[in-house]
């Protein structure tokens, strides 16, 4: 029989959900014109990742049956996180905004310096090792899946459909948290941008692989393509064997791209066919 398993990148909803309703703070209240107001997106909301978690909600629905296990990661950030604002602080003494990107220049130059003038040296070496391992610049994130925030949680559409999926057929989902560590990114939920010896949770996930490994087919959900699905997968690629590549099957219309970096997914999508991985819509599944 063949083993189907469906692997979901960071179906939160501060990638996932747009145009919620959220109770208001007193400042909320004092500025507002309109209950409009009190409308917003998740707090780094993909384009098109809304309705991709619905297309995603469906199929596991319709083939639940053949599923053989569900793995969804999260991330899973404090507030301090060497990616956000709150770390950093310019000349000015203002914070930078979000999408900046911190070079090594930058931080010569004394452009951006941390807000703790104690970081400031691992701070320096981590700019170091990210442009020497090219995966990506130190890019500044609005604050987003903070951990036990609402941000942070599985978007309602998919948190239903694989609820209804473990109660029916008595399975267990396996969470994946990624991203606690404050001094690095970590995309992939297999391993950071620059691993902290010191932190066995930022070193490659062995276990999730070995068990990805006894698979014979994996579909390949979740946010943002550009980013967390692209170095997933990749790291988990370059630790799997060339001939395990074949067994995944990229969703491609249940993940989306960060804006601005459509790219990155586009060279993903190419180098991995290429590789041997499959690509397909999940109405077709």
């Amino acid at each position: 029989m063949v083993k189907q398993e469906l692997l979901v990148i960071d179906p939160q909803n501060d990638f996932c959900t747009r145009n919620f309703g959220y109770i208001p703070d007193v400042n909320d209240i004092r500025q507002a014109n309109d209950v409009k107001q009190y409308i917003k997106n998740g707090a780094l909301f993909v384009d098109g990742a809304d309705e991709d978690m619905k297309r995603l909600a469906v199929m596991i629905d319709r083939i639940g049956d053949k599923l053989d296990d569900i793995h969804i990661t999260l991330d899973s950030h404090h507030f301090i996180d060497i990616a956000h604002p709150i770390f950093w602080v310019g000349k000015d003494g203002k914070s930078p905004n979000p999408f900046t990107i911190i070079t090594v220049n930058d931080l010569v130059n004394d452009v951006w310096k941390t807000k703790n003038p104690a970081f400031m040296p691992r701070a320096t070496e981590y700019v170091r090792s990210l442009e020497k391992n090219g995966r990506y610049p130190l890019c500044i994130w609005p604050p987003h899946c903070l951990i036990g925030s609402w941000g942070a949680s599985v978007a309602p559409s998919v948190y239903k459909a694989v609820s209804a999926w473990e109660e029916k057929y008595f399975g267990m989902v396996d969470y994946v948290t990624k991203g606690s560590n404050f001094w690095t990114e970590h995309y992939s939920a297999v391993q950071a941008d620059v691993p902290d010896p010191q932190d066995p949770s930022t070193m490659l996930n062995t276990r999730l692989i070995n068990t990805l490994k006894e698979a014979d087919v994996i579909y390949i959900a979740g946010e943002a393509l550009s980013h967390c699905v692209r170095t997933t997968i990749t790291d988990i690629s370059n630790n799997f064997g060339e001939e395990n590549i074949k067994k995944f099957v990229l969703l491609a219309d249940c993940t989306s791209n960060v804006n601005g970096f459509d790219n990155f997914g586009t060279d993903f999508v190419n180098e991995m066919t290429k590789r041997g991985m499959q690509v397909a819509n999940s109405i077709d599944i």
